[in-house]
Parts: C-alpha cells; structure tokens; sequence
C-alpha cells in the first residue's frame, strides 16, 4: 500500500506572551527554570506548547495525527496553543527547518523540555548531604533512553549560578537553546538532550551571580578531548571485563604480609607514542619478566600540562586522553591483571589548577576552592586547594577515590601530597595562615577528609591499598580511623606510607665517598627506629631523579665501575630492609641521565649495539633476581610490619661501612643480608647466627660478574660455627665483596 502522506501542518493559536523579565532570562541563560517556559504546558483553550529554536525559520509539532505549526515569537521563540482534543499527547516531535523552503534543511527530535527530571529524589538528597559514593551515576553527562527516547542527560553542581546551559558540537556551540533546570536548593542543574550521543562534545554556558559567562568543562567528565584540546565527551562504555579471577583473588589478599614490589611508570614517556593498547602489550611483559608485583601509575587523570606529570588534574574522572579512551585505558589495566600484575596509581586530591575552563571559581564563586583566598591559594605550585570542608567537594574528591576503583579496578592509591593538607602552616610563613578551632596548625577538615576517603574505598572495594606520601612524622597514617592516639586523633586509615626519611637518609649516606661514610653510619641504621611506627614502603621515584638531583646511578661515588657497584649494593639493601620496595622506571638498568617526560628512559643503553651495553643489562638482571629471591623469601615479606621481622646483626660497623642483620619469616626461617659499602674486599668477616642452623649458601651477591661486579663472593656453603659472636651463639665468616650486598639462608 502506497504510504499515506503526512497531514498538512495546522496553524496553532497565539500563546499567552512571556512577560518582558521571563523572556530576557530565558534568553540571556539566566532562568533557573526553563522547563516552566518551554515545552508543553495544559492552559485555557488547549496545551501551550513553546520551544526556543534560534536561527530556525519554522517549527511544527508533530504527534500521531497531529501537525501543527508553530507561530514565530521572536529571538527564536516559537510557540502556539494547541487545542485540547488534538494535544493529549506526551510524546511529540518537533520537526525544525532551518532552510527558505518546506522541507529544506529539517530536524526531527524530541523537545528536551517535555521530560521529567531524570534525577531522583535519592540522588539529590545524597549529593546534598555530601554522601553520594557513586556520585559519577548521578552527576555528568550519561547517555540513557527516556521514555522510548535515546539521548544524554546532563547534571553539573553549580549552586550560586544564575544558570546554566549546555553548549556543545551538537548545538554549533550555541548554548541558548539548552539552559538547564534548577533542581530546588541541591545546586544541581539537569536536562535531557534527545538524540546526542557517545563521543559528542560539550561544556557548560555558566551564569556568573555578576551576569557574566563562563564556559567550562565539566567536572564530572568521564573522558575528554586530547590536550590542548578542553571539551568535555560524552562517554558510555562498553568494555568487558576478563580480570573476574583477579579481584577474586584480590578481595582475600593481605598485602602487608604478602610481596610487594612496585615499578613506577610515567604512562605518556615509558615508550613515547604508544597508546594504552599498544602499552597493554609491551608493559605487563616487562613488569613480569622483571618481577614486579605492581605497577604505580603516576598520575593517569587528564592534566592540561604535561610537564606537570599529571599532578595539576583538571579532569579528575577521565584517564588522560593523550594514550587513547577510557575503555583503551580499562583494556591496559586488565592485560596487567592477568598477567598477574596489581595496578597503583597516583591520585591528586590537594589541589588543583587555576585553567579557566576548568574547576577554579566554577561558577562564579569559590566553589571547590577554599573562600578565603589565604586558605585556596597553594604557595609551591600556583594551583588551588580544595575546600574539604564543604560537604559536596568533600563528596566529589571520596566519590572520585571509589570511581577509580570500582570503575577502572585500580588496585591502590597512592595519595600525593598529604603532608600539604595536614597542615594549615604548610610552606607558610608568620601571619600567612589561620589557626584550627583549638588552637593548632592541623587542617581538621582534611584530618576528616582522608579518613572518610579510606574507610569509604575499603569498605567498598576489599583487597585496595591506599598510600600515603607524607613526608611529616603526623602520628598514626597507617592506623585505623576509630583507633584514637595519644595526640587526640584517630588514624589517617592508610594502608601504607612512603618512608621519606628512609629515602633522604639513606641516599645521602650513598653519595659519600666510602672513607667518608663512617661519618654518616646512622643514617643507614636510624630508619629502624621508626621501622614499626608506620606500615611503610621504601621510594625511589621519579621526585628523585628529576631537577638536577642526578639519576639513582648518578648519584653514586666513584668511577662508573664504582658507580654501579654502589647502585646494586643499594638496591639489595634497599629489598633487604622492612617495607615494600618502589623502584621508577629506567632506575632498573642504571640510567645515567635524568628523567625528561620529553623522552622517557634510555632504552638505547640496552641496545646490544651499545659497547657498554653489558654494564646496564647487569643491573637489570639484577633487579630480576631481587624480585625472584624477595617472592620466594617469606623471610622478607611475611612480618614486614612486625618488629618480629628484623633483627640487627650488625649495625656498628661503622669504621667498615658493614651492615648485616636478619630477617625472619613467621615460621622463623631467616634471611641473612650483609652490605659492604666499601670498595675493601673482607675476607672471613664473622657475623652471628642462630645456632639452629648447619649451614648458610649464598642466594644473592651483587657483586656477581652476570651482574657486572668482579666476581668476589661464597660459592661454597658456609658451615655454621660454634664461636659466638654479635650475642649469638653460633657464626659464619663469608668473605664480603668490595661495594656490595649479600644474601645468605640457611642450607
């Protein structure tokens, strides 16, 4: 049957007017509620029915049976009544013709002001008490069907605003036919956009409470252009996940008694060019064949700057669009997981940057930064501080924490810059800075804050490990929320804490000359204080060979021979000692230049060309055999964060420049580390051991010549000897090589 052609369009009757003030705001995008103007509206004689349609020459509704032509009130108003018999309809069309004639240049779509709000009541009132842990549901632009009709719904927080509304590559840029509703006193701001969807882009047309515009990412955008680019994008995924084994596996795991190795990575110059993809196949099979239990990302968040590594984050829920999608970055994370390796990455909720288009005075006003401009301004890096205070940006920080989680199967955070939070007086001088409530320079807001961001992500998602960088002695990182300490504070609820004193300490020791050493013995042995204070984990990371402070080899003493020899002999040292090891990249084969985001590391040196190509493939094998020995020592792991654990053999050798103590697994079986930080081979050094014991075999010499050293070292097993010494009952007497460390167990 030939089609039946469509009814001529009917000429509606005149709507009551806009009043003069209603019709300025809605034009102007400073109408709170648009919906009340727009759309469709029952009234005397029939449904009004009005649109805003700028640049279009006609408009005519369209229902089943119904086609009515809208009259042209002006600026892109269009509107007319419809009488009541023909308009009982909730599901119109508008058919839009931007061209001279019927029929040129039509748009069909649903008017986006027909809709209910697409946010609910539980939604609204979580985000208004700062609890909405999935607050990425809620908040952003999600593609969804409404009512049979496919589309995105748009919501940002913006409460001081006149309004909002919503520009994009859909609408040529032009927000004024897509302002927002006000949803009552939450400061959300919605609208349902037919027919946009995945991959389109846009930003939010903001009121200022002065008058003026901004226009802004959104803040909740779950993908973004790629810098220098700033449009936020719409985004669905569609990745299936095949890592179910894993987070199984993940849920039961106890990490301070298990291994943990981590290799830092700088994603965009680990292998300059490769995408995410391209990275799922190269990384995992580096980071396993080395080893390493995890990889840390350094920041993956979308930052404007690439030279700030990530740590200035202007789109806190969308992987950096620099390596490819945030499925692209999902299918990483998975081909990590099952190649066996847990994910870390670095997390930024201190601050953030001053970018216009971004989250500094939103709309309008201080709105995720402190209002008082003393408290928002960061004094080292230029950016903003956020308002922990304030329940909705304390909200979007924890929900953030959880989105990386339980969206992309992050496997732990490592929280930067936390000693810039905990203190009010942070790089602040006299005057600069306003006590607390009783007195002192803690920030009790971020106190609460990172509290309330460890319990919720543990709670959450079972087996995550969070990771404090805080470079204070602030009591109690590591201790659970509800365990008050003497200082009147629960714990901060980390898993873990980067021991920056070991670190600086022990790296300064390393850049003596070794006839200077003995003059700097305790910065070797005064980590082991504190060892038990903190659950800790031991960094060389990127902020150590970067800004003229030299590459980890670099900065050792000595010739190149003597430099690699130090570098390997630290290395042992450094996996010997309590806490977790992390170790950045291209630190592995003993790089002599600084890192450069620019390049990356040097994998020319591996490069079988390279005449001195032995030299750097040495260290990386030894950073294999670390690994291999560390996971297969329960000795090094299992007690790591008990006293039980450690037990000086000797730790006063001062004028030798010898450490040696030992390490115990629950079972008591031990591990025996010995470092020889001079360049005087020590023939039959006696050392004391438990006397449970035969034997001992040397199960790790980095002065072994597959390593680059010069081959010095106990081939033999050694038998256990009846003479005492170091308060033990029995001994051994290996022979110690020149600048390196050893490893004995039992025979």
């Amino acid at each position: 049957m030939p089609r039946k052609p469509p009814p001529e369009p009917r000429r509606a009757t005149a709507p009551a007017p806009l009043t003069g003030h209603e019709r300025a705001r809605l034009l102007a995008g400073t109408h709170h509620d648009p919906h009340a103007l727009l759309g469709a509206h029952p009234g005397p004689g029939g449904v009004a029915i009005r649109t805003l349609r700028p640049y279009a020459k006609a408009v005519t509704v369209v229902a089943k049976g119904l086609r009515t032509e809208l009259l042209d009130e002006g600026d892109g108003l269009f509107g007319g009544v419809l009488p009541s018999a023909q308009a009982a309809v909730s599901a119109y069309e508008l058919v839009i013709r931007y061209g001279a004639e019927p029929g040129e240049d039509e748009v069909t779509t649903a008017d986006p002001y027909r809709f209910l709000p697409t946010l609910g009541e539980l939604d609204l009132h979580l985000i208004g008490e700062g609890r909405h842990e999935e607050l990425w549901r809620a908040l952003g632009a999600r593609p969804m069907t409404v009512d049979g009709v496919d589309g995105t719904r748009f919501t940002v927080w913006a409460p001081n605003a006149q309004g909002v509304r919503v520009a994009g590559d859909f609408n040529y840029w032009d927000p004024t036919a897509a302002p927002m509703r006000s949803l009552g006193s939450s400061g959300v701001w919605e609208l349902f956009l037919p027919g946009v969807g995945e991959g389109a882009l846009y930003k939010f047309d903001i009121a200022r409470p002065d008058g003026s515009h901004t226009l802004r990412a959104d803040p909740m955008a779950r993908r973004t252009e790629c810098p220098p680019a700033t449009a936020s994008v719409v985004e669905a995924s569609a990745y299936e996940w095949q890592d179910a084994r894993w987070l199984a596996a993940r849920t039961e795991s106890a990490p301070h008694r298990e291994p943990l190795s981590v290799y830092e990575v700088h994603l965009p110059s680990w292998r300059p060019g490769l995408g995410y993809r391209e990275l799922a196949e190269q990384l995992p099979k580096y980071v396993q064949d080395l080893g390493f239990t995890h990889v840390e990302l350094m920041p993956p968040a979308e930052h404007p700057f690439g030279g700030s590594w990530g740590y200035q984050v202007t789109g806190f829920y969308a992987p950096t669009a620099r390596l490819g999608t945030p499925d692209d970055f999902r299918y990483l994370i998975d081909a990590l997981h099952r190649a066996g390796i847990g994910v870390l990455m670095d997390w930024v909720p201190a601050h953030f940057p001053k970018d216009e288009w971004a989250l500094a005075a939103f709309d309008g006003t201080p709105l995720y930064e402190h209002p008082d401009p003393a408290r928002a301004e960061h004094p080292d890096w230029g950016t903003l501080e956020f308002d922990l205070g304030r329940r909705e940006v304390r909200n979007f920080l924890v929900a953030n924490a959880v989105y990386w989680c339980e969206e992309f199967h992050i496997d732990g955070l490592r929280v930067d810059a936390v000693a810039s939070m905990l203190y009010l007086d942070y790089s602040r001088g006299e005057g600069q800075w306003t006590p607390n409530v009783y007195g002192g320079r803690e920030n009790l807001q971020a106190v609460a804050f990172l509290q309330e961001m460890n319990a919720t992500v543990h709670r959450r998602c079972p087996g995550v490990i969070t990771v404090a960088e805080e470079s204070t002695a602030w009591p109690g990182v590591t201790r659970a929320t509800h365990h008050v300490g003497e200082d009147g504070f629960g714990g901060l609820g980390f898993g873990f804490k980067w021991n920056m004193g070991w670190m600086h300490d022990s790296l300064e020791y390393m850049s003596k000359e070794p006839v200077h050493r003995k003059y700097h013995h305790g910065e070797m042995t005064f980590s082991m204080v504190y060892a038990y204070a903190e659950n800790y984990v031991l960094p060389i990371s990127h902020d150590e060979v970067v800004h003229g402070k030299r590459s980890l080899v670099g900065k050792m003493p000595g010739d190149w021979w003597q430099q690699r020899a130090n570098h390997r002999a630290y290395l042992a040292f450094m996996w010997a000692h309590p806490g977790k090891q992390l170790l950045f990249m291209g630190q592995e084969f003993a790089q002599g230049a600084e890192w450069s985001e620019g390049h990356g590391p040097d994998w020319w040196l591996l490069d079988p060309s390279y005449p001195a190509e032995p030299d750097h493939r040495g260290v990386r094998d030894l950073v294999r055999a670390l690994n291999t020995e560390y996971a297969a020592t329960p000795a090094l792991w299992e007690q790591d964060t008990e006293p039980a654990g450690f037990s000086w053999v000797l730790a006063d050798a001062a004028e030798d420049n010898v450490l040696a103590f030992l390490r115990f697994a629950t079972d008591g079986s031990p591990l025996l580390s010995v470092s020889n930080f001079s360049p005087v081979v020590r023939e039959g050094y006696r050392l004391g051991v438990p006397d449970r014991w035969e034997g001992w075999r040397e199960v790790l010499n980095t002065d072994a010549a597959r390593y680059g050293g010069s081959g010095v070292g106990n081939a033999e097993p050694l038998p256990g000897e009846g003479h005492s010494a170091h308060g033990r009952p029995a001994s051994v007497t290996p022979v110690l090589p020149p600048l390196a460390t050893v490893w004995l167990r039992p025979c």
